[in-house]
């Protein structure tokens, strides 16, 4: 790691993130989607696939990511709904009613209703 505490806050958010998806596998591609939520810098965004691979968080294969191990996401618990005026972190519509993760590294998004699902994998 670079040793800056906010990229070291970045980087546990993007690791937690993808312990959370309900996927069987990804592209490489999709997955990206879902750490650019978290952040653009492609600098943290390899720092983030490399550490969840060495963590065991995924596997790599061919372009194909697979999340080893899943402690799915309860929106009864862990997703805070939010009125106000939002814009989404996955597609960047304006949103009124925004979908918040409560992650340990954090609170993650606001997302609209479809990205938060697309993000988890229940859509």
């Amino acid at each position: 790691m670079r040793g800056d505490s906010d990229d070291e806050d970045i980087i546990e958010l993007g690791l937690q993130l993808l312990e959370r998806l309900e996927h069987a596998e990804l592209t490489l591609a999709e997955t990206m989607d879902r750490i650019e939520t978290v952040t653009t810098d492609p600098a943290l965004v390899r720092e983030i696939l490399d550490t969840a691979e060495m963590r065991g968080i995924i596997e790599r294969e061919d372009g194909i990511v697979r999340p080893n191990r899943s402690s799915f996401l309860s929106f009864e618990a862990e997703v805070v709904t939010k009125e106000g005026e939002f814009t989404c972190r996955r597609c960047g519509a304006s949103i009124s009613t925004g979908y918040f993760m409560n992650l340990e590294a954090g609170e993650h998004g606001p997302f609209g209703s479809s990205c938060i699902r697309k993000v988890t994998g229940r859509e």
